[in-house]
C-alpha cells in the first residue's frame, strides 16, 4: 500500500503536475462521519512517504466526511490541506445524512496547531442529494463556506468521472472570492472547455489506467494532459 503510493507520487512529480491529494477511495463501503484509527495511522504512514516522495503540495481526504481524522493525518504527515466534504449545510450521502462540520473543525485545528494546513470544501457535492437545501442554491453555498472559514471550493459533477456544469462553476465564482477547483471529470477532452472557467483542477479518473477509477495511475495519461496545459 504505502510502495505503490510512493511510486504513484514519484510518477506525478516526474509529469510535472502540481500536486497530489490521497484517499482512501478503496475503503469500501465508507464510514460515516468518523474512521478507526487503523485508517487514520495508514493513512499518516502513507501521507509521509508520499510528501517525501513528491515534495510537491499534497492534500488529503478521509471518506466520508471523516474531517477531523483528516485534518489530524494532516498535521502529523506536514500536508498542506484537506478536502472537507459535509463542512457547511447538509446532504444525503450514499452513507446517510453528512451534517456540517466548519465549527468543529476549524477548533480542532486551532487546538492543534495545525492553522497552516488549508480546508479545501465541495458545495452540492457527486454522490449525494440536496433536497433537504434545494432552496439554498450552489453559489449560496459557496458564500456560506467562504463566510465559515474554508480555503477553497470544489465544484463536481454528480458522480466521480461526470464533469461540472459550467453554469455551477460560474456561480460559485460570482457568489465568492475564494479560489474554485473542479474537483471532478477533467480530461484531456475537455479541458480546453474548463481551462478558463477555474482556478484549478483536481484530476483523479482520467489518470488512472483506461480511466477506471479503481486501476493505478497511467503515466502516459499524466503525461498528456499535462502537456496539454
Amino acid at each position: 500500500m504505502v510502495g505503490q503510493a510512493k511510486e504513484e507520487a514519484r510518477v506525478y512529480r516526474e509529469c510535472g503536475v502540481d500536486g497530489v491529494i490521497i484517499e482512501n477511495m478503496h475503503d469500501v463501503p465508507y464510514l460515516k462521519g468518523e474512521v478507526g484509527p487503523e485508517i487514520v495511522a495508514a493513512m499518516t504512514a502513507i501521507g509521509v512517504e508520499v510528501k517525501n516522495e513528491c515534495r510537491l503540495p499534497v492534500g488529503i481526504q478521509i471518506l466520508a466526511g471523516a474531517n477531523i481524522e483528516a485534518m489530524a493525518v494532516a498535521h502529523a504527515a506536514n500536508l498542506d490541506f484537506i478536502r472537507a466534504e459535509g463542512y457547511a449545510y447538509a446532504h444525503v450521502a450514499d452513507e446517510g445524512i453528512i451534517e456540517a462540520s466548519a465549527a468543529k473543525l476549524l477548533r480542532y485545528r486551532k487546538m492543534i496547531g495545525a492553522e497552516r494546513v488549508q480546508v479545501w470544501t465541495d458545495v452540492k457535492k457527486k454522490h449525494s442529494a440536496h433536497a433537504i437545501t434545494a432552496d439554498v442554491s450552489l453559489g449560496q453555498t459557496a458564500e456560506t463556506v467562504e463566510f465559515m472559514g474554508a480555503d477553497c471550493v470544489i465544484v463536481t459533477g454528480s458522480v466521480t468521472g461526470e464533469a461540472p456544469q459550467v453554469a455551477d462553476i460560474k456561480e460559485a465564482k460570482s457568489h465568492c472570492h475564494l479560489p474554485v477547483f473542479l474537483g471532478s471529470g477533467i480530461s484531456e477532452a475537455n479541458i480546453d472547455r474548463f481551462y478558463n472557467e477555474a482556478d484549478g483542477f483536481i484530476i483523479g479518473t482520467y489518470f488512472k489506467v483506461d480511466g477506471l477509477w479503481s486501476n493505478t495511475i497511467d503515466p502516459n495519461r499524466v503525461t498528456q494532459l499535462v502537456n496539454k496545459f
